[in-house]
């Protein structure tokens, strides 16, 4: 333990966008068909470097079949709330899930050129102690570890509805589920929190038989898919309101609220609307009488295309839809970047007033019948689709893969795994860094990233910055 707390815990937003630029990046490494062993990758971001931009260590984990796809940090600047009793922890451990196995692995990545697995959690103990299935998204909290899930018991995951459980931040033991009454909420994916202001919110995507083996068209079209937000009571673990964003509105996904802890509000993204193939961004918040409400505020127009250029699952509508498949909000709650995963575009969004975005910058690369190559003529396969962005805002990474069996159903003459980066200029805008490019080893895939120190949706700030 330490005496003191972690140095990359930060009090405020505005203390974490001053401190030391990352130096290393850590991102999944995962085997598509399960042919390999899924691992973790160590890359140097560190521009002053001899291997800047270069894989500069692995930890490849002892089975096969993970499918590893979120993962996050032991602990974080969460620990620096006045409720915890944990304020000494280290920001050591990454704790990875796969997705496929329900297994969860620890990984020591205090020296991160000598990150090696410190603990390996068997998927039949998360069963027998929470019900659950199927662990995807990591949050640190005041208390311990939240992991979301995406399947309840069963071989299936049908057997009851997913949510959340809650490990020990110290000892890595599963502790139980969170939820005291979940409410409608029967389907699930990512959350998060404000913790002052004690809520959580939280998303929906599909339950395993709709995305295991790809996606199911027959559910899309009949709006079988997630279209709710929930709104929980974070102490009491309730569900205290549900907002349906309209069952048109297939597979909302990923929760940002603004990292200002005082303020009320946040971003969710929409996949596709089944309507009209738009991507879509809805902004929530808290009215005065302290009701939750959402708000359509950014729509994303899908692109005409020939039907012979399209996969067989797109072809019957002569266009490339969007996929908003990733969002991710500057720590000054500035900008929200958009990962629009079939376009092949990153879209960056002023978001100053969260209730009319702004477009400000746009990058391409990748894409569904476009193919746009990276600045530095090699190729970028899938689109842009896992995002984060360093503490200080000037620079956003992301990867290309979504879910191994849905990249082979939009992409499925594509192989391959990338990583790159923008910078963002001093009045918005983005431009690719033409000397970052991460291409990974043959067979392996790439998914999350974390930075060193902490990222953009690793911390949740208990102080608002002054």
């Amino acid at each position: 333990m330490n005496l003191r707390p972690d140095p990359t815990f930060y009090a405020s937003p505005k203390i974490a966008m001053q401190a030391p630029v990352e130096n290393f990046a850590f991102t999944v490494m995962l085997s598509p068909d399960g042919s390999q062993e899924d691992g973790i990758a160590v890359v140097d971001v560190n521009p002053k470097s001899d291997t800047y931009g270069q894989i500069v260590h692995q930890v490849i984990v002892p089975y096969k079949g993970d499918e590893f796809h979120h993962f996050g940090w032991n602990a974080c600047s969460s620990a620096l709330s006045p409720l915890t009793g944990h304020a000494f922890l280290e920001r050591r451990y990454l704790i990875v899930p796969g997705i496929r196995s329900s297994r969860v692995y620890i990984i020591d990545v205090k020296e991160p050129l000598e990150a090696k697995i410190h603990k390996i959690i068997e998927p039949e103990e998360i069963f027998e102690k929470t019900g659950y299935s199927r662990p995807h998204t990591i949050h640190c909290g005041p208390e311990g570890i939240y992991v979301s899930t995406l399947g309840g018991g069963g071989k299936d995951g049908t057997d009851g509805p997913p949510g959340i459980f809650i490990m020990d931040c110290e000892t890595f033991e599963v502790i139980g589920q969170y939820e005291m009454d979940r409410g409608p909420q029967d389907k699930h994916y990512d959350f998060w929190w404000n913790l002052p202001q004690d809520y959580m919110v939280s998303s929906e995507w599909g339950l395993p038989p709709q995305f295991e083996n790809g996606l199911v068209a027959e559910d899309l079209l009949s709006n079988k898919y997630g279209h709710s937000i929930h709104f929980w009571d974070l102490r009491a673990r309730k569900n205290i309101q549900t907002i349906d964003l309209g069952e048109n509105h297939q597979m909302a996904l990923e929760i940002r609220p603004a990292h200002d802890p005082k303020k009320s509000y946040g971003f969710c993204g929409v996949v596709v609307d089944t309507t009209n193939l738009q991507g879509a961004i809805f902004t929530w918040w808290r009215d005065d009488d302290g009701k939750w409400q959402a708000k359509k505020t950014i729509t994303i127009d899908p692109r005409p295309e020939k039907a012979d250029n399209l996969p067989p699952l797109l072809q019957g509508f002569e266009a490339v839809p969007p996929l908003v498949t990733d969002i991710d909000l500057s720590l000054d709650d500035k900008y929200l970047y958009v990962a629009c995963w079939g376009l092949g575009e990153m879209h960056q969004y002023d978001v100053s007033d969260p209730m009319n975005p702004v477009l400000a910058g746009k990058v391409e690369v990748g894409g569904i019948a476009r193919g746009t190559p990276h600045p530095n003529g090699k190729p970028f396969v899938y689109g842009p689709q896992m995002v984060e962005i360093s503490r200080d805002g000037k620079r956003v990474y992301w990867t290309n893969s979504l879910y191994s069996t849905w990249d082979d159903q939009f992409y499925p003459n594509d192989e391959g795994g990338q990583m790159v980066m923008a910078r963002v200029g001093e009045n918005g805008g983005l431009e690719l860094d033409p000397d970052f490019y991460i291409d990974f080893p043959k067979g392996y895939r790439s998914h999350q990233i974390r930075l060193e120190g902490g990222d953009c949706s690793t911390d949740s700030f208990c102080y608002p910055s002054a």
